[in-house]
């Protein structure tokens, strides 16, 4: 059984990679969604696999740290993606998330996002 919750953060940002003179190498803005969704079984005692509240405090600071901010100021997202924003949301809650499942980032106005399921298996034994 899954549950998610999502935040909105306004973000701006620029794609080092992209090529001089085209909208995505200039400083540009987009309304972003994150999805995070949580894995388990709901407990015996609480009926909850991980309390709405609970994920709501885990989910803040990372949402503060996103929200109206220059994407590219922020360690770890230099090249801020719709790909590294996802991994770099990952990476900030995996350990305080039991169950972290998938995040997930959207730009609505583009119809456009992307999943993140994790580190991919040979990754995580890189890491250990």
């Amino acid at each position: 059984m899954r549950i998610y919750k999502e935040f909105r953060f306004e973000a701006a940002h620029f794609l080092p990679s992209a090529a001089a003179g085209t909208p995505n190498a200039r400083v540009h803005g987009h309304s972003f969604r994150a999805r995070i969704v949580v894995d388990g079984e709901p407990s015996n005692e609480t009926g909850y696999i991980f309390h709405f509240d609970e994920l709501a405090a885990a989910l803040r600071d990372t949402e503060e740290a996103l929200d109206h901010r220059l994407l590219n100021d922020i360690e770890g997202l230099s090249a801020p993606t719709l790909e590294r924003i996802a991994m770099w949301i990952w990476n900030r809650l995996s350990n305080r998330v039991p169950g972290l499942y998938q995040v997930e980032v959207h730009r609505d106005s583009c119809n456009e996002g992307c999943i993140y399921q994790g580190p991919s298996p040979e990754r995580r034994l890189a890491a250990e």
